[in-house]
């Protein structure tokens, strides 16, 4: 059997992790998607291949799409060129054609899946991945004065210290520093080259390469991207006083993100000033700056700056961003 994996045509509303590179390239567990994808079937016994190279008995993915293996499987084995398509109609995956429209057939999938349109969802297919560990693998140094209450997965050269808790199923990458004194639970990712300092509490995120954490803050229910610098004192709120669903603005349209808890997403090379509180549901640009005491209480993206403010230490909006606040 074949696969062949699409990258997606839109990836916009993914921003801003897809701001500075493709969804594939994403992170889930620590692996890129598409790594992810392509280890998962060639488990189950497929070759990957490029584009260029599909048959007609090749079967198409496309990224933006997770799956169980066993409904491609089916697919695979029918003879008609087909789409296969989730249960509310979304294209997961096709064979017989180099483009869907080649296909005659139609299959519905009953199987577990959904469809990665916006960047939190990368929370939740990084919940799920995580959720099935089943076995801790140290590499790295652990001290005797921290505890682990779950499983762990830990690379070379990274070092938990004392008075670190860990909870839950949590990836650590290489050449990681972790604590003195962190919280790290839930499902929770964390890249190479990470630092994750004293007093620091990081639940059901994922952390993307060199990124430093360095003190005193809390960051729940979000994803981080790499090169970033979280000053101390930061809150990342990941909850509503209503306990309604968050919703986060995609394109100025307010979007249900179908999570009761979520923090913020925030972009490659942020830098955080100390004290700093952002509500939930936020997203933060690549590149951007915050101020210490700053409170972003709206986007800080590219294509929301008309309308971005942030607040002073009482909580009052103090005007709209210019380009030096940000």
């Amino acid at each position: 059997m074949q696969a062949t994996l699409h990258d997606p045509i839109n990836t916009k509303s993914c921003a801003p992790l897809t701001s500075s590179r493709k969804l594939g390239d994403c992170l889930v567990a620590n692996h890129p998607l598409k790594e992810l994808i392509s280890t998962d079937l060639q488990q189950a016994g497929f070759d990957i291949i490029p584009n260029d190279r599909a048959t007609d008995r090749t079967l198409h993915l496309p990224l933006d799409h997770w799956i169980s293996v066993r409904a491609l499987c089916l697919l695979a084995r029918s003879e008609m060129p087909s789409c296969l398509r989730d249960q509310r109609g979304d294209l997961v995956a096709w064979k017989g054609g180099a483009t869907p429209d080649k296909c005659h057939g139609n299959m519905v999938t009953q199987a577990a899946c959904f469809r990665i349109r916006y960047p939190w969802d990368f929370l939740q297919l990084n919940e799920e991945v995580l959720a099935v560990v089943n076995n801790s693998e140290i590499y790295g140094d652990v001290s005797p004065l921290s505890q682990i209450d779950g499983h762990l997965h830990l690379g070379e050269g990274s070092v938990i210290l004392p008075g670190v808790f860990i909870q839950g199923n949590v990836i650590i990458g290489k050449n990681c520093k972790i604590g003195p004194n962190a919280y790290i639970r839930g499902n929770t990712s964390i890249s190479d080259h990470c630092e994750i300092g004293n007093a620091v509490e990081i639940k059901n995120s994922v952390i993307y390469p060199y990124t430093k954490i360095k003190h005193l803050s809390y960051v729940g229910d979000s994803i981080i991207g790499s090169h970033a610098n979280i000053g101390a004192g930061t809150i990342i709120a990941n909850n509503r006083h209503d306990g309604t669903n968050h919703r986060s603005a995609v394109n100025g349209i307010l979007v249900d993100t179908g999570r009761t808890r979520f923090g913020s997403i925030i972009g490659d090379g942020v830098r955080i000033g100390v004290n700093t509180s952002i509500y939930p549901g936020r997203k933060i640009g690549p590149g951007r700056v915050t101020r210490p005491n700053t409170i972003v209480d709206k986007d800080l993206m590219p294509t929301a700056l008309s309308d971005a403010h942030v607040g002073n230490g009482n909580g009052v909006g103090n005007g709209q961003l210019r380009g030096s606040d940000i």
